[in-house]
């Protein structure tokens, strides 16, 4: 059909879970060790090195902070070797620097990729999130109804009571009223400590119990999250949350305009999208690095939207302390 996209080539679904995975294991170094930055930074520099190998033209569109607040992997940072496809890249190399700090679960390393100006390009600020897992009327749930609203309409949708409804929501004080009308609606509330990318996921996955997620977070994780449920179905509207005017000044800079703009998935993930994210420690989601002797075990889980393709890649490597060891 004349005018179809073709997409990413399949190969790079695979050469993304390498990038994932070598961060991931840079990481899981550190953690334990009580430093955060230490952490972050080591995986910032294995996945830095993993993309530049990679033969794609690259614009890091979601990242670690802008050009003068970050030395790596900063947004509009130039990735690859140049020779291969306009992609965008999002990325936050670490999901969970508190938890691999303290070795606790559910720590990651997520990357996605799209088609040049597929993904938008959300300045650090946090974003209200709402998201819900697949096979469910369009517009079920919506960021301008209430909690109360939202679940009891989900349970409706789901042929449940709302008893049966669990919402996942970051333990944070900003989200005292939504985490007490939740449960006074009659759902259930899992708090998170961090990481809310694999919170949105979570709704996806029977298994979780995790019916929808509530809340705001980090604006690049919902663009991140959104890129996830594009490849493994789902539902999710964000709305940006700026505190100041500096905030809003950088958002415009990134050609943002309109602050009460609620954005869909498809909006903030569009085209042909790849995602990948591998475990740093034990989650609900992926299991964490394991070392034993020189070899190390690592568990990715890829997708890519234009297939709707899930893999979930347990690997052992033998080599691969001398590529990313601090």
């Amino acid at each position: 059909m004349a005018g179809k996209t073709v997409g990413l080539s399949r190969t790079l679904a695979l050469e993304l879970a390498r990038v994932t995975e070598r961060g991931a294991v840079a990481a899981a170094y550190l953690a334990g060790r009580g430093d955060e930055k230490a952490a972050d930074q080591a995986a910032v520099d294995a996945i830095r090195k993993e993309l530049n190998s990679l033969d794609i033209d690259g614009i890091v569109v979601i990242g670690e902070g802008e050009r003068d607040e970050a030395p790596m992997l900063y947004i509009g940072e130039k990735v690859g070797t140049g020779k291969g496809p306009k992609v965008d890249i999002a990325l936050d190399p670490l999901e969970g620097t508190t938890l691999t700090a303290k070795n606790m679960p559910n720590a990651m390393a997520v990357v996605a990729m799209a088609e040049g100006g597929s993904l938008l390009n959300a300045p650090d600020v946090y974003m209200d999130k709402i998201a819900i897992g697949g096979g469910l009327p369009e517009g079920v749930v919506d960021l301008d109804r209430s909690p109360t609203e939202n679940v009891q309409a989900l349970a409706k949708a789901k042929g449940v009571d709302v008893s049966h409804i669990t919402a996942c929501i970051l333990d944070r004080p900003r989200h005292a009223d939504i985490i007490r009308e939740v449960r006074e609606a009659g759902a259930k509330v899992t708090l998170i400590t961090d990481g809310d990318i694999a919170g949105v996921i979570a709704t996806t996955d029977a298994s979780t119990g995790i019916d929808i997620y509530l809340g705001i977070g980090g604006a690049p994780e919902g663009v991140l999250a959104a890129a996830a449920l594009r490849c493994i179905g789902g539902q999710m509207q964000g709305r940006l949350v700026t505190s100041n005017e500096e905030q809003k000044t950088r958002a415009a800079r990134m050609g943002i305009e309109d602050f009460n703009r609620k954005y869909n998935m498809e909006e903030m993930a569009s085209g042909d999208v790849i995602f990948a994210a591998t475990g740093v420690t034990d989650g609900s989601m992926l299991d964490g690095i394991h070392f034993n002797g020189p070899a190390v075990s690592t568990h990715t889980i890829v997708m890519r939207s234009s297939t709707g393709t899930v893999r979930s890649i347990k690997a052992t490597h033998t080599q691969m302390e001398k590529f990313v060891k601090p």
